[in-house]
């Protein structure tokens, strides 16, 4: 079931309703969520709360923590999450789904009611994206990642389990990149605000006792992908299967990782690992260039002929890191073993996606 915080939720900007008789029908809604939280957590269990817990990283996790028995609750203003994401979901009385947004702070202290560890996901999805509306980072990043932190120490909750990005890194000068890099210099508003949004968490955990783990993610793809070079790559050939353009040069070259084995990584770090804060790169260790993903998707679409074209240049768009390589003995060290490598992570998502979009 979807609970509506209310209207003024599904929008980014996250403003408020001023009049006496909208904040009298806010707390009505707050005392009518906290009856279905109460409800939905009877026996005093505990609830683990997701946000962007309908998107394409976030509806894997909670799969895999109700694969746990976990109770989840998850929170989205689906904007980009979407609804059929979680609908295997529906019926289910361990899953609860609440439209709002982490910039709508009563919304979000209602949310954490009930809760023992917050699982971090919700941002902007598309580092370009902050290339053209230059504040989303800030508000959706850094902003609801403040909003977030806050409402925890309201409620007393003190885990959180954060989706950081190897895009903090920058261009970095030592590959694989290891977790004790630095200094760390972002090119993208996007890798700025994860780096602002780790700050904060590190100091919510030396300031007011929170524990943390915050997981730097390699390029995450898989099913339910709504953004991404194979996403793209997928739909220029729908709208054209003669020719794909690629942006860039296609040497660009990056980690990849399944979005399952990602969130499988994060999941059993927070159950192996119990350090105040614990950082983690994760990835497989390996690498695969753009012109590699341009040929699995081509080979995967089943069209003929298909003329691959280059732009040219060493990136796609401005804040595109040419090259990363994230160093992952850290993560390994803990007994975690990926399930795919890049290449085979890659054929998964454009099997998947192909089906999806439909070619």
């Amino acid at each position: 079931m979807i609970y509506n915080r209310s209207d003024s939720t599904a929008r980014l900007s996250g403003e408020s309703e001023n009049s006496a008789e909208s904040a009298s029908k806010r707390l009505m809604q707050e005392m009518s969520f906290r009856r279905m939280a109460q409800s939905g957590s009877q026996g005093g269990a505990t609830m683990e709360l997701v946000t962007g817990g309908a998107g394409f990283i976030g509806s894997h996790l909670v799969d895999a923590l109700v694969a746990q028995g976990k109770s989840v609750r998850v929170l989205d203003n689906f904007s980009s999450g979407r609804e059929e994401f979680l609908a295997h979901h529906n019926g289910r009385s361990e899953v609860e789904i609440v439209k709002a947004d982490l910039l709508d702070f009563d919304s979000l202290k209602a949310a954490m009611e009930g809760i023992d560890t917050v699982h971090h996901l919700a941002a902007n999805p598309d580092i370009r994206l902050g290339t053209e509306v230059t504040d989303t980072d800030l508000r959706q990043g850094t902003v609801a990642t403040y909003n977030v932190l806050e409402a925890m120490r309201h409620a007393g909750v003190e885990r959180i389990s954060f989706s950081s990005s190897s895009a903090i890194y920058g261009e970095a000068s030592v590959m694989p990149t290891p977790e004790t890099y630095g200094p760390v210099k972002p090119i993208s508003l996007y890798g700025a605000s994860k780096l602002a949004s780790e700050a904060l968490i590190t100091a919510w955990c030396g300031t007011f006792g929170a524990k943390a783990w915050i997981h730097r993610f390699a390029n995450i793809v898989g099913p339910r992908g709504t953004h991404g070079v194979i996403f793209d790559f997928i739909h220029k050939l729908k709208r054209d299967p003669s020719r794909l353009e690629v942006l860039g040069n296609g040497l660009q070259e990056k980690s990849y990782m399944s979005a399952e084995d990602c969130v499988r990584a994060m999941v059993h770090l927070v159950d192996q690992v119990d350090e105040n804060v614990n950082l983690y790169n994760l990835g497989t260790g390996d690498t695969c260039s753009v012109r590699r993903i341009a040929e699995i998707v081509v080979e995967e679409s089943g069209f003929d002929n298909v003329s691959i074209e280059y732009t040219g240049g060493d990136r796609g768009w401005a804040g595109d890191v040419p090259k990363t390589s994230l160093e992952v003995g850290y993560l390994f060290s803990t007994g975690f073993v990926p399930n795919m490598q890049s290449e085979d992570a890659i054929r998964h998502t454009a099997r998947a996606l192909i089906q999806e979009i439909g070619l």
